[in-house]
């Protein structure tokens, strides 16, 4: 049977439809009359105003009002990106989807107006006075700290203008290329032109050769389009260093920090004892190497299976296993993942034009939509209930307006790990012998990856910026700062003749504007959610209440505050290593089962 394809009717029934159309110019009035009331009510930079009953009143009818057009503008852009994400070769819905960003603009610089405004208000006291100021205390606060971190108004609305001809224009020719870039590859004694998403796909295939072959396809294909899409890291990464200078950041990982609602001391606790797990993660690498017969571990072995997993992970059976899975933790979760299959909101199978990877976005209050690149495999089971854990975290959220929701990535991603967790430790425990070690390894691939590659990937961009402060980085010089940063964190757990020089052109995370360092908040997450994890299994009496209430806090909390609601310091390094210490259990495990054949 075919893959199941999400619905996004339920908001408009075509884009061509005259729904759409009224939908589409209620957002650009929206924004056209949010500027208006910016002006009547003088919201900007100035002096300071006076807290007095009317600044109270002008207040909340300012929020009331942003918080509606953020909403509008929120739904219409998953719409638009709904479409774009699994067709990018619909130029209609590029093309509006273009428009949407050139009005959003406007709305860009509006919210740098609100945080100059913010800037300027006694917030303490306005907290005081204001149910709805209270609603919103850590968003004005954090409006506060960016407002310090402006240019002056003129400079902000032209980086706000120029923003669609710049990094955003960068960020979409590299979604427009990655997803329809076609790879020549010979499939059973046939030469095929496939996707890059089922190219990669294949790194998964049970069959080295076939893995090999389409890692050496990969490669040739990243190095023929190599120079636009250098370009256009270069020109996203550039415009990240020249704004962030300009706002006062000592290096854009402090502006990535901030937008993370971490703090320095945080990361580096939590970096350090990723590193002290290096050593682990390469005793999996090399026991998956003798697992699979090999003297050394390979770049296009790392996702090859071990062994059988002893049962089907065709999409039927993946949704039945997280239906008992789910339901064994909470009603609530079950009854999400059974909403999301009924009201198709799951966009399941690779096709060309449809971008790679995975992720969660939400739809309207309580509602969300997931794209996957589905195989019939633990790993399609692990991915989907990680997205599913994104959609349940959007439920916990429902009620909240957009300036409340504003959840980071580091926290955005304790859900789905959660959600990941519950699927490995029932698949664990449904297992025979062979299947725990099919099983653990695949965990073991994830955390990995999490542990390993996203500090590599943290490395690289640092690197990165460090360089494009100066010039341009060319593509040698791409390749080599990547080979690097994989020499420093894989070590020997990997035939270094086999790095991918071209990861940097593989992963869009680099790419997406205004966003640097989309890399640490998974380790954050991956770490966080074990942690949390940890205590479910300890006292589960009451844990989903304190949980559900958790997610719905994201948006309205910094990190530190809310893991020491758990009693968790997240900036002692031994919070990370007691959460790291059940990944090295999980590589004890294998270990031994790999010895026992």
């Amino acid at each position: 049977d075919a893959l199941p394809r999400w619905d996004l009717a339920v908001l408009y029934p075509a884009l061509e439809s005259p729904e759409f159309a009224a939908g589409f110019a209620d957002v650009v009035d929206r924004i056209a009359a949010l500027g208006d009331l910016f002006d009547a009510e003088g919201v900007g930079a100035g002096p300071p105003q006076p807290l007095d009953e009317a600044l109270v009143a002008r207040f909340d009818r300012i929020v009331v009002a942003l918080n509606a057009t953020l909403e509008a503008v929120a739904v219409m852009t998953a719409y638009l990106s709904g479409l774009v994400t699994t067709d990018s070769r619909d130029e209609t819905a590029q093309a509006r989807f273009s428009e949407l960003h050139e009005r959003g603009v406007s709305l860009t610089k509006l919210m740098v107006r609100w945080d100059a405004w913010v800037g300027r208000l006694d917030v303490s006291g306005l907290i005081a006075r204001s149910p709805v100021a209270a609603a919103h205390g850590f968003a004005l606060r954090k409006a506060q700290i960016a407002a310090r971190h402006q240019m002056p108004a003129a400079e902000e609305a032209l980086a706000a203008e120029l923003g669609p001809a710049g990094g955003t224009a960068w960020s979409k020719l590299y979604d427009n290329v990655t997803s329809q870039l076609l790879v020549e590859l010979e499939v059973d004694g046939e030469r095929r032109r496939l996707p890059m998403s089922e190219v990669r796909n294949l790194a998964m295939s049970p069959r080295r050769d076939v893995r090999q072959r389409a890692y050496r396809a990969e490669l040739a294909a990243w190095s023929d389009w190599a120079t636009p899409l250098a370009a256009a890291l270069n020109g996203v990464k550039g415009q990240t260093v020249v704004l962030s200078q300009r706002r006062g950041w000592v290096e854009p990982l402090d502006a990535a920090l901030f937008v993370n609602n971490v703090d320095r001391s945080t990361l580096e606790a939590m970096i350090a004892a990723a590193r002290d797990a290096f050593p682990d993660l390469r005793r999996y690498l090399k026991a998956k190497a003798a697992a699979l017969g090999l003297p050394a571990l390979a770049w296009w072995d790392l996702f090859a299976p071990v062994g059988e997993g002893g049962r089907s992970w065709e999409w039927d059976a993946a949704v039945a296993f997280l239906d008992d899975r789910f339901g064994a933790f909470s009603v609530r979760l079950r009854d999400l993942l059974r909403r999301a299959v009924a009201e198709r909101w799951i966009d399941a199978g690779p096709r060309p034009g449809k971008t790679g990877g995975a992720y969660c976005m939400r739809l309207r209050d309580g509602e969300s939509r997931i794209l996957h690149n589905f195989t019939p495999g633990y790993d399609g089971v692990s991915t989907l209930a990680h997205e599913l854990g994104h959609a349940y975290h959007n439920l916990n959220e429902t009620g909240l307006a957009p300036l409340q929701r504003e959840t980071p990535m580091t926290l955005a991603e304790t859900a789905s790990t959660f959600c990941e967790t519950i699927v490995r430790e029932a698949a664990l425990a449904d297992a025979d012998r062979a299947g725990q070690r099919f099983i653990l390894e695949q965990s073991l691939q994830g955390s990995c990856q999490i542990v390993v590659d996203i500090v590599s990937r943290f490395d690289f961009e640092r690197a990165v910026f460090a360089k494009r402060r100066e010039r341009e980085v060319t593509v040698s010089e791409l390749c080599a700062l990547m080979e690097r940063a994989q020499t420093e964190t894989y070590g020997d757990g990997l035939d270094p003749a086999t790095y991918h020089q071209f990861m940097w052109a593989a992963k869009g995370h680099y790419y997406i504007d205004n966003y640097a360092f989309y890399n640490f908040p998974y380790l954050f997450g991956l770490l966080f959610g074990l942690g949390l994890y940890a205590r479910y299994r300890a006292d589960p009496t009451g844990f989903q209440t304190a949980y559900d209430a958790l997610l719905a806090s994201t948006g309205q909390s910094d990190a530190a505050d809310l893991a020491a609601r758990w009693g968790i310091d997240l900036r002692d390094k031994a919070f990370w290593e007691s959460s790291l210490d059940v990944i090295r259990a999980d590589v004890d495990r294998f270990v031994a089962l790999v010895g026992e054949g």
